[in-house]
């Protein structure tokens, strides 16, 4: 049996600007490894693998994560959930920072991983408190925070590493957990629970609804191969800066993160688009931008402009899938936001694992041609997964009448 309890105080502007930080703070931690991958490796033998190892295990330790603690967002008070999750990433962040071998910091980098789900419970949280005229901006102007922490969490990495070595990085990260602590005591109301469902009942309910809500298998869909192809930039591209014709450290590497600060303010804009038009031409547009970037990336080997260009666009079109799939799913069953989130995004961030697997398999065999290719195939097969949504509802309207 289900119930539907809400929190009835809508949230100051003040507060979802402060949990717009929080979700910032919260994800940066999944991207602090990316510009110190070459660093990290050097430190344990030069092996290869262990790029990829790293970046793969952080994120599916993130897509273990949300599986696991995603539905007890509507099981269990949210605030006291975030605060024990961001305890145990500290712990997390400490172990990475003070690891003595490369077994350890794999190990600790899927914890960090598991325990950085927060931004997940917050955003659901915010968006039943929303009005719904207004959900897709309020989505929006979290997502900026969001999308803030992944951007700058790779800038500020890659400077902290290059000045004084990839683990004070983790130690600050470890600091900021406690921060974020006390943010989301101040800004976020306590909640009560929407359903009354077990445990092992809210777990088997996350098959269920992806079996019987299309539209939320159209959303994992799109956002695993979508953020696949994100990450099969961001997984590479530290290695391939670092060799001719750029020959950049990771403090160089981090500073494209900078680059995409032109996407990062569109974000609101992104879910009033989503409001008025739907969140699938956003998405089919998103895929689009997706391909182009990948083209300018093509030729990132003869041009640093055609790097630059192919970041901000990367990333433009990385929102609009993220913002729109999101803010659509949240108005299709209420109660059930939580466990939505927790489909949607454990399948957004397989695809992230995927991608930076991929990412610097590509970049270590292929250079930057191969990186573009899988990135660009990426958002074809988005497009035509889409295509296949669509004709299966033709055929259902046609049956119908």
């Amino acid at each position: 049996m289900t119930t539907t309890f809400q929190v009835e105080a809508p949230l100051s502007d003040r507060a979802v600007l402060a949990l717009s930080a929080a979700c910032g703070f919260a994800v940066a931690t999944l991207y602090y490894s990316q510009p110190l991958l070459p660093s990290i490796a050097s430190d344990f033998g030069g092996a290869t693998y262990a790029q990829g190892a790293i970046a793969m295990l952080t994120q599916l330790g993130y897509a273990l994560g949300l599986l696991l603690f995603g539905p007890l967002g509507d099981r269990l008070d949210r605030r006291q959930m975030i605060t024990a999750l961001l305890l145990a990433n500290m712990l997390g962040a400490v172990f990475c920072a003070s690891s003595a071998n490369l077994p350890w910091l794999l190990l600790s980098s899927a914890l960090l991983g598991l325990t950085a789900v927060s931004a997940q419970i917050i955003i659901p949280a915010v968006s039943g408190l929303a009005d719904p005229a207004r959900r897709g901006h309020t989505v929006g102007r979290l997502m900026s925070g969001l999308f803030a922490g992944t951007l700058l969490a790779r800038t500020v990495s890659g400077y902290v590493g290059a000045h004084a070595g990839w683990r004070t990085m983790f130690v600050i990260a470890a600091v900021l957990d406690v921060f974020l602590i006390v943010l989301v005591w101040l800004s976020l109301p306590a909640s009560r629970p929407t359903t009354d469902l077990t445990y092992p009942h809210l777990l088997a309910s996350l098959g269920q609804l992806f079996m019987q809500q299309r539209l939320l298998r159209e959303a994992c869909l799109s956002g695993f191969m979508l953020f696949a192809a994100f990450n099969v930039l961001w997984g590479a591209l530290a290695i391939l800066l670092l060799k001719q014709p750029y020959g950049y450290g990771s403090d160089v590497a981090g500073l494209f993160g900078l680059v995409g600060i032109v996407g990062m303010f569109s974000s609101a804009s992104i879910g009033r688009l989503t409001d008025r038009y739907g969140g699938r031409r956003v998405v089919v547009s998103a895929a689009l931008l997706i391909i182009v970037a990948f083209i300018f990336i093509a030729g990132s080997a003869y041009g640093l402009w055609a790097l630059i260009a192919g970041v901000v666009v990367l990333d433009l079109g990385s929102r609009a899938n993220l913002v729109a799939n999101q803010t659509r799913l949240y108005t299709s069953l209420p109660h059930a936001r939580g466990r939505l989130n927790t489909v949607f995004m454990t399948c957004y961030f397989l695809g992230g694992a995927v991608g930076s697997t991929v990412g610097t398999l590509a970049a270590n065999h292929y250079g930057w041609p191969g990186v573009a290719a899988a990135g660009a195939l990426c958002a074809l097969f988005t497009l035509m997964g889409i295509s296949g949504f669509r004709a299966k509802e033709r055929r259902r309207s046609l049956e119908a009448l």
